[in-house]
């Protein structure tokens, strides 16, 4: 194919991108956008396979059938619940790809190296062949785009490994730190800046080997120090590291779609990270020195019992209410009860009930995790609401059901400076005529932390598995 068509493809997948980037901030636009990203993805794959220069063709096949098929695996096995740890395993794959193709660009430099010193650059193909015709500074350029895809690339893919480890229960969520806690991320942070300068100044490629594993490390011991409630802002942040490692990969390639999606991706990535943290009303940096369960002040202590409540006073309580506000949590995940709350939702707006969703930016342990099942769920995109469009009409709402959540309709973010998610912008659930909570159990959530939401007057706690109760209800509530 022609570098004039190849130039061309790669500007429509560009735009393709951005405009599936666009779609997916609007539910009703985002099958579209997905559309637009399949579309934009097939086309940037097959103008590079096609591209000048490449060669061995027989062997992209095989990856792609391979890729493809195991893709397909995945997807027709993978579960909603598990999205959050499946995009985290996808991040992984990005970062170690990044490191591979670093040390395959510095071989590919040492095979170009020799060639002209022995005369046989015509000989040379595909990428050896470009390294050879550049210059000393370029050289040097390139050096410099190897060590970033190395070290962003293995610190993403192996924060992205124990970031799934939480996320799929296989690692304990609660914060962990080796002795020495973040100096330790801040010394190997320098000998990889150490090794860096002695790779540029000709040292060899096992500088970048050493560089690989203490980034590694980085990763590993950066995400092993975050609890378990700050796995969305996790996810995002690893989502960002992934794009930049692949702008870096693009840089060393000169491929300048892989340029731009990198930079798309990396900067959507910080901004959803941004946008998660204001949500929770914190810091990035507070996020990745260690998240929440660090050491302060003793929290207040939580009075008073649980009261339980049977499917027939739930039954009985949403008979009563006339306005009603469903907050999903992961426990609706966990349960896949979305489908029953459908239909819940819409026998009880056959019966001329106002019933809306509120969905906190951070519900679930993925960003849009809620948005996804309800919609997969079919339930109307106008009465799912953010919680800045919400939260104003708990005290004129007669009954506020909770399935699964627990921080996110904390009162002690309000109520408790001391408690590790004050300040924390939450769903004033509360404020209701009356709460009622689907729960397993007793437990905490996610955090750890204690939620006196379940304590308080007005509260019921009907327990058991989210789509059991809510198979409970639809029993009593006919069609």
């Amino acid at each position: 194919m022609e570098p004039g068509l190849i130039t061309a493809a790669y500007v429509v997948a560009a735009i393709l991108f951005i405009l599936a980037l666009g779609g997916l901030s609007n539910q009703e636009k985002a099958k579209r956008a997905i559309w637009y990203g399949m579309v934009g993805m097939a086309l940037a794959v097959l103008a590079t396979v096609l591209a000048p220069g490449m060669g061995s063709y027989w062997l992209v096949a095989i990856m792609v059938i391979i890729g493809g098929a195991v893709g397909a695996v995945v997807a027709a096995r993978v579960k909603m619940t598990q999205m959050p740890e499946l995009v985290a395993g996808f991040h992984s794959l990005v970062g170690l790809a990044a490191v591979f193709i670093g040390f395959n660009a510095d071989i590919e430099a040492g095979r170009a190296a020799r060639a002209i010193a022995e005369g046989t650059v015509d000989k040379l193909q595909s990428f050896a062949a470009v390294v050879a015709h550049k210059s000393p500074v370029e050289l040097s350029i390139m050096q410099v785009e190897i060590f970033l895809g190395i070290f962003i690339g293995a610190i993403t893919f192996t924060g992205s490994v124990v970031a799934y480890g939480k996320l799929a229960g296989r690692i304990d969520g609660k914060p962990k730190k080796l002795p020495g806690g973040h100096m330790l991320n801040a010394g190997a942070a320098l000998l990889s800046l150490i090794l860096a300068v002695l790779y540029v100044s000709g040292a060899g490629i096992w500088t970048m080997i050493l560089v690989a594993l203490v980034a590694g490390f980085i990763g590993w011991h950066l995400i092993m120090g975050i609890g378990g409630a700050d796995m969305p802002v996790v996810v995002s942040m690893l989502n960002s590291y992934s794009g930049w490692a692949a702008a870096a990969v693009g840089f060393t390639l000169g491929n300048d779609l892989l340029i731009v999606t990198g930079a798309l991706v990396g900067s959507s990535g910080a901004i959803l990270s941004y946008i998660m943290c204001h949500a929770m009303n914190r810091h990035f940096v507070s996020v990745i020195l260690g998240g929440f369960g660090g050491t302060g002040e003793p929290a207040l202590e939580v009075s008073g019992e649980m009261v339980a409540i049977d499917a027939d006073g739930v039954a009985a309580a949403l008979e009563d209410a006339d306005s009603i506000i469903i907050v999903p949590g992961y426990g609706m995940a966990v349960a896949q009860a979305q489908q029953s709350i459908s239909e819940l939702t819409k026998r009880l707006r056959a019966r001329g009930k106002e019933v809306r969703f509120g969905i906190h930016p951070v519900a679930g342990r993925l960003p849009g995790h809620m948005n996804v099942l309800l919609a997969e769920a079919k339930v109307p995109y106008d009465i799912v609401l953010e919680m800045d469009e919400i939260n104003d009409d708990f005290p004129n709402t007669d009954v506020a059901i909770v399935v699964g959540s627990n921080d996110i309709v904390n009162p002690a973010a309000q109520e408790d400076p001391n408690s590790p998610i004050a300040g924390m912008p939450v769903l004033e659930v509360w404020k209701a005529r009356q709460v009622i909570v689907m729960k397993r159990g007793q437990g905490t959530g996610y955090s750890g932390i204690e939620n006196p939401l379940f304590y308080k007057e007005n509260t019921r706690m009907f327990y058991g598995d989210a789509k059991k109760s809510v198979d409970e209800l639809l029993q009593r509530i006919p069609a």
